[in-house]
């Protein structure tokens, strides 16, 4: 608690808030390693966004929160097999290749072939002209990965600096029916840099109601959602709805100028149909609230209302570099639904924006405190106003 005081004292003195603002002490035993054995019996914390008030509860208390007419939205895209381990085709030595996304601007799409841009390890040794092979179980080479350029050779590439962050366009081709034959068959789904050496059910780390692989990460809040308490929220009246943002890699970043305000946020595309919508102007005209499950909603249901001219539209394949932080003025979420982030990451602004600096480095400290499990394989929080 202390930690958290001075810097409150020091924000006071200053009169505005910096990056190092959202740091805060996590221990690594509280990052959580693994799942909770049921989705919806890990931990809820629950926080007043106008008071402050903290409410420790479980997750499938969530429904207590609810009122019929409400609207829950969720992300319902789904993690691809993104992480490819291989060998070097010229020296047989070890490769790792990380997919992020399919350039469709570059070249128009083949069964067998794509370009796709990538994170590559060694990034020094992966150079245009390498070539990764990725073989299945039977020994044959599935995939390989060509190194076509650098990232930033491409003025329409904002994903990755060139070179520095090992960002290449790599072409991948396969003698399979299909890329996505091959992906599944060598690929894997890519954990956070701060899960070590988990090797459970890796269907965990997708939601229940996941649909089209688009993403490398997962949009985590929603991990805590059971068909059966799906069903029971609709019982009660609660409308649910989703959404889809292709999340990348930068969900991980922490921001590095203390000047947030420098920081560049990369983009992603989501899509946001009428009929969702529709169904959040009608609740808001009855004056029920409007639920987004994960950072990734909020972002995709803001965005939507600002490309609609502060007013909600139906967006398709959209593009999105939205950076939320405090001071930002939501036009269309009510309450969210989350995990506990990494420290001086965009999310941490995000949900600070929301309910205000001091009280999520109030209830992150309580979260640590009483032993609440963290980051994306961790307890939840649920964040709301005016219930």
């Amino acid at each position: 608690m202390c930690h958290y005081a001075a810097k409150r004292g020091n924000i006071l003195k200053r009169g505005y808030v910096q990056t190092s603002d959202f740091d805060y002490d996590l221990p690594p035993s509280r990052i959580a390693q693994e799942p909770a054995p049921v989705r919806d019996k890990c931990r809820l914390l629950v926080l007043d966004a106008q008071t402050g008030l903290l409410t420790d509860r479980i997750f499938k208390d969530i429904l207590d929160y609810f009122a019929p007419g409400d609207v829950v939205v969720a992300n319902n895209t789904r993690v691809l097999p993104a992480r490819l381990l291989g060998t070097k085709r010229n020296t047989g030595g070890n490769a790792e290749v990380f997919l992020l996304k399919e350039r469709f601007d570059l070249e128009k799409k083949q069964a067998k072939s794509a370009l796709w841009e990538v994170l590559v390890r060694p990034g020094k040794r992966l150079k245009p002209g390498a070539i990764v092979d990725f073989t299945a179980e039977d020994g044959s080479i599935a995939l390989s990965a060509e190194i076509c350029d650098w990232v930033g050779a491409h003025e329409e590439s904002e994903s990755l600096e060139p070179q520095s962050k090992g960002g290449r366009i790599a072409r991948l081709s396969t003698s399979l029916a299909s890329l996505d034959e091959a992906l599944h068959k060598v690929g894997h789904t890519p954990l956070p840099p701060y899960i070590k050496d988990y090797a459970g059910d890796e269907e965990m780390y997708q939601t229940v109601y996941s649909k089209r692989e688009s993403s490398a990460a997962a949009p985590t809040a929603g991990l805590h959602f059971t068909d059966e308490l799906i069903e029971q929220l609709k019982q009660k009246g609660v409308q649910w709805h989703t959404v889809e943002l292709e999340v990348g890699l930068d969900t991980f970043r922490i921001v590095e100028e203390e000047d947030f305000r420098n920081h560049v946020m990369h983009t992603e595309t989501f899509s946001v149909d009428q009929s969702v919508v529709d169904a959040i102007n009608a609740a808001h005209e009855r004056g029920n609230k409007v639920v987004a499950v994960g950072t990734t909603s909020v972002r995709s249901l803001e965005s939507a209302y600002i490309q609609g001219g502060n007013a909600l539209q139906a967006c398709k394949k959209a593009s999105t570099n939205l950076f939320i932080t405090p001071g930002y003025n939501f036009g269309v979420v009510d309450a969210i639904i989350t995990n506990f982030h990494v420290p001086r990451s965009t999310l941490m602004m995000l949900v600070s924006a929301f309910a205000s600096r001091d009280y999520i480095m109030a209830a992150y400290t309580h979260a640590i405190e009483h032993e609440y499990r963290m980051l994306s394989f961790g307890d939840a929080m649920f964040i709301h106003k005016d219930l």
